[in-house]
């Protein structure tokens, strides 16, 4: 009865982590890009659009999420991110 409790016990600890860790290297990959992206909009000119605020502002944010383990706030905030910095460049 033990064993089947540590078990137990054991996989819901497990899982838990794993959760927690879904979204880490969407997150990872779409801050690097997104910041990528924001700098050749900065060199091209686009620095002072609305969108481009927008986008560093969620970038801002998903970072911020980035550092308190919230991977799926970050994976969705730097998608977003990508959009305006997209809008940006096409002059909207």
């Amino acid at each position: 009865m033990q064993k089947t409790v540590f078990i137990a016990s054991l996989l819901i600890a497990l899982s838990g982590c794993a959760a927690k860790t879904a979204y880490r290297d969407s997150c990872a990959n779409n801050l690097d890009a997104a910041w990528r992206e924001l700098d050749l909009a900065k060199a091209e000119g686009f620095a002072g659009t609305v969108s481009y605020s927008k986008a560093l502002t969620l970038l801002t944010g998903a970072k911020t999420s980035q550092q308190f383990e919230g991977y799926q706030s970050c994976t969705k905030n730097a998608e977003k991110a990508r959009f305006y910095i997209r809008e940006s460049r096409a002059g909207r």
